[in-house]
């Protein structure tokens, strides 16, 4: 995994860690995406836009960062100006939530990253780095993406993360470089079903887990879809 994302992993699941030190009934508050704490954090945001000539109150990252987490909601710029608290849910007071700005350009929108798939993915890659930071392979599920053999790297049972969505069980994956992502095919393929626009082969179709979510894929590589209206990786080839 790149050294950028590597180390945002590192920081995200601190303050995973500083969440798990609160209260068992304030973590469970601070973690539900409240449409009311969204709400008020969509406010600050445009508030503080009007004032500030149009600038947006977001953190600093590279640009090869994951489009999903490139642009974080900086609080310290809305907060008590703008608004007076960052929501209890928000990872910088201990919950599972980084605060982002989706559609930047033309409609800067704020939704949500669920940090606990941030945290499975460390997981893997602490097995990985023992490893020697490689990832033995067991299955190649299309190019340049690749099913790891989880008991080689020392895993009792497949490691996975919880859907922000479905609620269900997700599997993760691994590229050529080392890149470890979580797989939202079950995810997608619900979406589909229930989809009512029209999907195009080639097309990025991650937009329809988050069009209608206040949690955005975070994590994850370009899908499009098959022949079939299955969804699929969206490899170079594809693209």
């Amino acid at each position: 995994m790149k050294k950028t994302t590597a180390l945002l992993l590192v920081l995200l699941t601190a303050s995973l860690l500083t969440a798990c030190a609160y209260p068992s009934s304030e973590r469970a508050e601070n973690q539900i995406p409240y449409e009311d704490q969204l709400a008020t954090a969509q406010q600050a945001v445009e508030r503080y836009q009007e004032a500030n000539g149009g600038l947006l109150p977001i953190k600093t990252r590279d640009m090869d960062v994951d489009q999903f987490i490139k642009y974080p909601v900086d609080f310290s710029k809305v907060v008590p100006d703008f608004t007076a608290e960052i929501p209890s849910n928000a990872f910088e007071v201990g919950g599972i939530y980084q605060y982002v700005l989706m559609d930047v350009e033309e409609n800067p929108t704020v939704k949500l990253v669920d940090l606990r798939v941030a945290e499975g993915i460390r997981s893997v890659n602490v097995r990985k780095s023992a490893n020697g930071g490689r990832a033995p392979i067991s299955e190649i599920i299309a190019d340049n993406v690749y099913k790891f053999n989880h008991e080689a790297m020392g895993f009792n049972e497949e490691p996975m993360v919880e859907s922000p969505y479905s609620g269900k069980m997700l599997p993760m994956v691994i590229t050529g470089q080392g890149d470890v992502y979580i797989d939202y095919s079950i995810d997608l393929y619900e979406a589909i079903q229930n989809y009512e626009g029209e999907l195009e082969q080639g097309q990025d179709i991650r937009f329809i887990l988050y069009e209608n979510s206040p949690v955005v894929p975070a994590y994850s590589l370009p899908y499009t879809i098959d022949e079939n209206g299955e969804p699929i990786f969206l490899t170079d080839e594809k693209a």
